[in-house]
């Protein structure tokens, strides 16, 4: 396949075309390893610059998320599947899962896959979704859909049914594995996965507490979560966070940008 290579030359507008894209992207993965949500040099964020998702920007083969510049960002074609693990190439299992989220859900224009800690707890116990204990697990209540069939890494069928499964949700908690965000924008989908990740961590905190849970019911839940729709929606909550990452990332760590 053709495949963008790794260009270190500082992005501008008049030289990308995905010029914003790249730079939220960067900045989103810099941030995700401040919150510690990173691991090691895998796990793999991608953004969809075409509208069938055919066209997408994806995080290279071994490199850590605090370094990564929005320059370094590869461009792929969800069709085309390219030679990986050499350098200025896509790891084999960002290509598996990435492309093939690209390819069969086109509305999940971003697709953020991670192994956070609390989310990949979640995905280790028996018991699946979220207790609604507290705000934030309740913007999640029965908005989170989860893969019990894990049957390896994420290769080949492994990454196909992650697809279907999804459904309509923006949460793929993926059992024996991690988690999924996905969502129209950039700030949409890094603000849901990181709303998930604190959720978790509330709830398995609360087991570990091992106390009674003070569980809502399923309709203060679900009110709830309404709430929640209509408040992310109203003020962009999403825009507003990823705006105010690059803030800080302009003011600590402007190389993301070039």
């Amino acid at each position: 396949m053709s495949i963008s290579p790794i260009d270190t030359r500082p992005v501008s507008p008049e030289t990308d075309p995905h010029y914003d894209d790249r730079i939220n992207l960067a900045a989103v993965l810099r941030m995700s390893a401040r919150l510690n949500m990173h691991e090691s040099v895998a796990n793999h964020f991608s953004y969809a610059v075409s509208e069938d998702g055919g066209q997408f920007l994806v995080n290279p083969f071994g490199r850590h998320f605090s370094t990564l510049r929005a320059s370094e960002l590869l461009l792929l074609d969800a069709h085309d599947h390219p030679t990986t693990g050499e350098p200025g190439r896509p790891d084999p299992t960002a290509w598996a899962i990435h492309g093939a989220m690209h390819r069969n859900a086109p509305q999940a224009r971003c697709v953020l896959h991670v192994h956070s800690k609390y989310a990949t707890v979640l995905a280790s116990i028996e018991e699946e979704g979220l207790a609604p204990i507290d705000q934030n697990t309740m913007r999640f209540f029965n908005r989170v859909s989860v893969d019990s069939g894990f049957d390896g890494m994420g290769l080949g069928d492994e990454a196909e049914r992650l697809t279907t499964t999804l459904g309509d949700n923006n949460i793929l908690l993926m059992g024996n594995h991690g988690v999924m965000a996905v969502g129209e924008t950039i700030g949409k989908a890094f603000d849901d996965l990181y709303y998930f990740e604190r959720a978790c961590e509330t709830y398995i905190t609360a087991l570990m507490t091992g106390k009674p849970l003070r569980v809502v019911s399923d309709e203060v839940a679900e009110k709830t979560a309404l709430q929640w729709q209509d408040y992310v929606h109203r003020i962009g909550l999403g825009e507003a966070f990823l705006s105010e990452i690059r803030v800080i990332l302009d003011r600590e760590e402007p190389d993301y940008k070039l």
